[in-house]
């Protein structure tokens, strides 16, 4: 396999290792680079991806989220028993969102936890309408278990998913009138891309899963009664098609790999269409088993994969999750308070733009600049200000101010400051705590 590019000089290796811990994870503390600097990219990167075959002393258990109470909503009649139907869907949402954010913050396999965030935007669910955190967890669950296996695996546990069925109102798709909601983004959004499908392949792709359903356990079912079991063509390809055999067919179709290898690639290193040639390495190692974890391994050991430096902006959550990993804050159990409390962090995310198990649709979550918006900067300044109170920052202030704009750069692991950034945190050097504000707040945090 091809390794990475690096220079000579340590300073490059150590930006390269920076790069690699923010694109594969949420970034690396200054003992987690210097650990890394020694051993070498490579074996920093084999490091990264095979912490999910260790014990993850980060891995706490989800919370209790009462599955019964999520199916059983009392009659709109009765305002009294909704109140309190709509208050514990809040609680039970917020203790979700808590466990993510802070399993995130504390794991010691940051890749899994970044696939699984990767796989959920992919897969876009949301919650507003799923209106069960329990199914929202199950589904969570099936990305960090199956997000490193074969594609067509994962698609097809994805397709049987009830939080998937309910999104995408599979309870509407009957033989006598197929319901196209899921079949069209299986090819347009999960497998395919636009312009790899025509439309009467989405209107038998639809017959195919008729009858696919979330039952009242939350389980998946189908109901026999409401299924097409009469001969469809779908990509050129004839027969009794269920679903099971429309997911095998459309992920081993020739335009797959390169869709599924492009959206790794825009995620992780910078946007591409299917064509690109950077993603040769990656459909090499995905290969006709659809092994999404050599990929993952090859994207990030391609030669091409430094060259994409400064090209994508952290999403919210990366950025959240990752200033907090930085400052060594722990996210609290739901209702405790502090700069990192669940309810204030899910307020900041929202602020943001990307709250967990809330994307905006089955498209998931936009951008680059789109992230960089006034109100966010606003909120985002808000948010690094009570960050910064909460932490320790000795590292900072400890040392003489002429030292402190370098101390910061080593604690948020960013390589180099620009020349005016440096001018403006110099500027704060006398005042540690704005001095790190601005530094959670300057382009070269922001941007990777």
């Amino acid at each position: 396999m091809a390794a990475a590019v690096t220079t000579d000089s340590p300073t490059g290796v150590r930006a390269e290792l920076a790069l690699l811990y923010r694109r594969a994870g949420f970034g690396a503390r200054p003992d987690e680079l210097d650990a890394a600097e020694r051993a070498g990219y490579e074996a920093a990167a084999r490091g990264l991806l095979d912490a999910h075959d260790r014990p993850d002393p980060g891995a706490v258990p989800p919370p209790d989220l009462d599955a019964e109470a999520d199916r059983r909503p009392p009659p709109a009649s009765d305002r009294t028993a909704r109140a309190a139907y709509a208050r514990g869907l809040r609680e039970r949402t917020e203790a979700l969102i808590g466990w993510w954010l802070g399993r995130m913050v504390s794991t010691a396999d940051p890749v899994t936890e970044k696939l699984t965030l990767f796989w959920h935007g992919h897969f876009a669910t949301s919650i507003q309408k799923v209106r069960s955190p329990a199914l929202m967890l199950a589904q969570n669950e099936i990305f960090r278990r199956s997000g490193r296996g074969p594609f067509d695996a994962l698609t097809l546990a994805v397709a049987r998913d009830p939080a998937m069925l309910i999104w995408l109102d599979a309870g509407r798709n009957v033989r006598e009138h197929p319901n196209e909601n899921f079949a069209r983004e299986l090819m347009e959004l999960f497998t395919l891309g636009i312009g790899n499908y025509e439309e009467r392949d989405v209107r038998e792709t639809a017959r195919a899963f008729t009858g696919w359903r979330a039952g009242r356990t939350g389980r998946f079912t189908v109901a026999a009664a409401q299924h097409d079991s009469g001969t469809k063509t779908i990509l050129g390809h004839t027969g009794d098609l269920g679903g099971e055999d429309v997911v095998s067919l459309l992920a081993h179709d020739p335009a797959s790999p390169r869709w599924v290898c492009s959206r790794l690639w825009s995620r992780y290193a910078a946007p591409v269409a299917p064509a690109d040639q950077a993603l040769t390495p990656l459909l090499t190692a995905y290969g006709p088993g659809l092994d999404t974890s050599a990929a993952l391994r090859a994207m990030l050991l391609a030669p091409g994969f430094q060259a994409t430096a400064g090209r994508l902006v952290a999403p919210p959550i990366d950025y959240v999750v990752g200033v907090l990993r930085a400052l060594r804050i722990t996210v609290p159990a739901p209702g405790a308070g502090g700069a990192a409390a669940p309810a204030r962090l899910a307020t900041v995310l929202r602020g943001l733009g990307q709250v967990p198990f809330a994307p905006p649709s089955v498209g998931g979550w936009p951008a680059g600049g789109a992230w960089l918006t006034t109100a966010a900067s606003l909120v985002r300044t808000r948010f690094a200000a009570a960050v910064v109170d909460a932490a320790d920052i000795s590292a900072v202030a400890d040392v003489p101010a002429a030292e402190r704009v370098d101390a910061v750069a080593r604690l948020l692991s960013v390589p180099a400051w620009s020349a005016r950034t440096r001018s403006a945190l110099s500027a704060a050097a006398a005042d540690p705590p704005r001095l790190v504000t601005l530094a959670l707040l300057a382009p070269e945090y922001l941007v990777t």
